[in-house]
């Protein structure tokens, strides 16, 4: 083999070799700094973890500009290319351009920040759960059946998004109650009010003139008067997403138990079903 040509295939593979090593060591080092020192230091994680993911992309591109650099043929080569670079240009731009608008959308989300690693995120088509990582290409959510819901930058910044956690992460929650029309409505809301204010993940967000006014920390109303049943609304603050859920969950629970205890009935609907044969047999007897 010729002495030029090994040694150039030594460079190459080394080349490679260093590139793949240092991009691993920068991304964990990225990696532990993101973990240990961005609420010490109160930076937004966000900033860290697109840093991270650029991190390969940056090294393995300067290894290939170096190795096009120091091989005669492929610096030959790569003029050749250059001499070329407009039709290239639109071939490669009109075959990334998906691929381009994603690494655009993710640079406008890390600018921008319509949401951050950690945030607790909705989308129109009803996924949800925690921005887990923002890379050049996607943004990974991990919803709440611990799976990974990989999303194109570009797709996600044209979505309508629900942020939970964007600037408060209190969450004021509606939960809904139906009473019959014979239950008496104020102890059905007398009821709703002392089990939401018992419950540990109850948060009470009253301004310090609503508490001067004695206003009562859950409000709850009545929202409209449905087919069989008074429906009723409770406003009920908790720290977050996650709490809310759980107290909402559980107030429906106590409430009910609470109803039966009480004499307040949750009514359901009463349906009369008629058979086509009795019908039929009527005439027959009135006859005879």
């Amino acid at each position: 083999m010729d002495r030029n040509l090994l040694n150039y295939l030594i460079l190459i593979v080394g080349t490679i070799l260093i590139a793949l090593l240092l991009s691993m060591i920068l991304r964990k080092l990225v990696n532990v700094f993101i973990k240990r020192y961005s609420k010490v230091i109160k930076s937004d994680p966000t900033n860290f973890s697109f840093l991270k993911n650029a991190i390969p992309f940056i090294i393995f591109t300067s290894a290939t500009i170096f190795i096009f650099y120091k091989i005669p043929y492929l610096k030959s080569l790569g003029a050749a290319l250059f001499a070329g670079a407009g039709i290239i240009a639109a071939i490669v731009g009109f075959a990334s351009q998906k691929a381009f608008a994603n690494i655009v959308s993710g640079i406008f989300i890390l600018i921008f920040k319509p949401f951050r690693v950690g945030d607790v995120l909705e989308l129109s088509n009803t996924q949800k759960g925690v921005v887990e990582e923002i890379t050049l290409r996607h943004t990974i959510i991990k919803n709440y059946e611990n799976r990974r819901v990989i999303i194109p930058n570009a797709q996600i910044s044209e979505d309508v998004l629900i942020n939970s956690s964007i600037s408060d992460e209190s969450i004021r929650k509606f939960i809904e109650f139906g009473i019959s029309y014979d239950s008496d409505v104020d102890l059905a809301m007398a009821i709703i009010r002392e089990e939401a204010v018992k419950h540990p993940f109850f948060l009470d967000n009253r301004t310090q003139e609503e508490k001067n006014k004695g206003d009562h920390p859950v409000i709850v109303r009545m929202i409209g008067h449905g087919d069989f049943s008074i429906n009723l609304r409770a406003y009920v603050w908790s720290q977050n997403n996650d709490t809310a859920f759980v107290l909402a969950c559980d107030l429906l629970k106590s409430v009910k138990k609470r109803f039966d205890h009480e004499g307040i009935e949750i009514p359901f609907p009463y349906r009369t079903i008629v058979f086509k044969k009795d019908t039929e047999t009527k005439p027959a007897e009135d006859k005879r």
